[in-house]
């Protein structure tokens, strides 16, 4: 009975579809997702899903697994600190790096700062998009702003990263 009054209520012209949300929006609403936590009331949380499952180093990089292949990129507060985002100096395909070793350089209108690959690996793809749009690191960086995927080698590795609350408590010491 409720329902029905509600209904009489909205406008004639009103459309019973979802808008169409534009990728800013669909990203700050994955923003806010509902947690079910055993014996707990529903809670909001404002972390990305997505960034619930990354791993962060010491130098800002982070990794997300799946499978036996890692998705790297910068942090956001690493963007933040660059600045927009001009040129990024990625590796080739078939590189191989160790962990923490040099993989290549984001340049800003303010810096310049080198990429250490999060852990030992090869590189299987370099996001080609980042040639002519380079302010996608700013824009999404944990998103679309990638850097490049890697087949990783010693997936032990990823134990000694940091988890989002660590990182979080780690960059907050920064400050």
């Amino acid at each position: 009975m409720a329902m029905r009054a509600a209904l009489r209520c909205l406008p004639g012209n009103f459309s019973p579809r979802l808008p169409h949300l534009s990728s800013a929006a669909r990203l700050s609403a994955t923003r806010l997702a509902w947690r079910w936590r055993s014996g707990s009331p529903r809670t909001l949380s404002t972390t990305s899903v997505l960034s619930t499952a990354l791993k962060f180093t010491d130098k800002h990089e982070w990794v997300r697994v799946e499978g036996e292949i890692g998705t790297i990129g910068v942090s956001s507060y690493a963007q933040d600190a660059l600045g927009d985002v001009v040129y990024c100096g990625l590796p080739e395909v078939g590189q191989k790096f160790d962990q923490m070793e040099e993989f290549g350089t984001l340049e800003s209108v303010k810096a310049a700062s080198e990429l250490y690959a999060p852990l030992t690996g090869e590189v299987t793809e370099v996001n080609a998009e980042l040639t002519e749009n380079p302010g996608l690191v700013n824009k999404d960086c944990y998103g679309e702003g990638w850097l490049v995927k890697m087949r990783l080698e010693k997936p032990e590795e990823l134990e000694g990263l940091m988890d989002q609350s660590a990182y979080d408590k780690f960059t907050k010491s920064l400050e």
